[in-house]
């Protein structure tokens, strides 16, 4: 049997005094995941953005001078989490990072094994915070496959998960676990990462999980106010869920939601399932292109 527990962060913006501090926070996040049996570890979007609050009030109160900051720290940070992933034997999917690269500025999720840095994925689709006020760019259009003995995944960051393209094209390669790390202010927002992420479930027949920011950071201009909940999504087929539900935490409530995946289960479903979404979503896409469908404008 194929099988993973994944573990997918409710995480709060904290402050903290040292970079030595956050890392000692860190450390005991995932600590507690271990402790509940996690293999891969899911932190969400932007979550790093605490180390702001190591800097001074005026790097504090400038949101685009932040970046700048924030990428002198990458290698400390990837160091400290590759130290973390070897020393609890995990896979950690990195809360993202703004990082700068020929002068232009990326988010990013890191993916460390217990072998080190993995790889990394960029977020394609900037929402208008990010393109109109943070200054973070859309990256090159590069999609990371991470191949494991039970599977393999891709990372689809926040407003990313609510466009199919991406998904569908990891899923095509391979891909049967789908990871949306999200950060979102309201109500609305959230639900927008997580109806996206039960479509791709849907459409690719695939496990998605998210992971959100909760709670206020005040002190940040950034990411002051964050609403989310952590969730586990399959499509509602054979053996699976009716809902395609596996398991939501309480909004607002920090901490881990753990759930343990089946492989085995969408390979069946991919193959022998009530219907094929995967394959048809495949072929159709294929046959659209091909055949440039025609649009007939019909007045009623």
């Amino acid at each position: 049997m194929k099988n993973l527990t994944v573990a997918a962060a409710q995480y709060p913006i904290t402050e903290h005094k040292t970079f030595e501090d956050w890392q000692k926070h860190t450390e005991q996040w995932i600590a507690q995941a271990v402790a509940q049996k996690a293999q891969l570890l899911l932190f969400p979007e932007y979550g790093s953005m605490e180390l702001v609050s190591i800097f001074g009030p005026d790097i504090r109160g400038d949101i685009r001078r932040q970046v700048l900051e924030l990428n002198s720290l990458k290698t400390d940070f990837c160091a400290v989490f590759a130290a973390l992933a070897r020393k609890y034997q995990v896979i950690i999917v990195a809360p993202s990072l703004p990082v700068v690269e020929e002068n232009h500025q990326h988010n990013r999720v890191f993916v460390f094994s217990p072998d080190g840095l993995a790889g990394y994925q960029d977020k394609f689709f900037m929402t208008r915070f990010e393109d109109e006020e943070w200054g973070i760019q859309s990256a090159p259009k590069i999609l990371a496959l991470f191949e494991a003995d039970w599977g393999s995944f891709g990372v689809q960051v926040c407003y990313d998960v609510e466009f199919g393209l991406g998904s569908h094209l990891l899923c095509a390669a391979g891909a049967s676990l789908i990871l949306a790390p999200s950060c979102t202010e309201t109500l609305r927002g959230a639900t927008r990462v997580h109806v996206g992420a039960r479509a791709r479930a849907l459409e690719n027949q695939a496990y998605t999980v998210v992971s959100q920011t909760v709670g206020n950071a005040l002190w940040s201009p950034a990411v002051d106010i964050n609403f989310g909940y952590a969730a586990c999504y399959c499509t509602p087929d054979k053996d699976l869920p009716e809902e395609g539900i596996l398991q939501t935490m309480t909004p607002q409530k920090m901490g881990w939601l753990v759930e343990a995946l089946d492989f085995d289960k969408i390979e069946t479903v991919r193959r022998e399932g009530q219907v094929f979404n995967f394959k048809d979503h495949q072929r159709l896409q294929s046959t659209f292109l091909t055949e440039k469908v025609a649009i007939h404008k019909v007045r009623v």
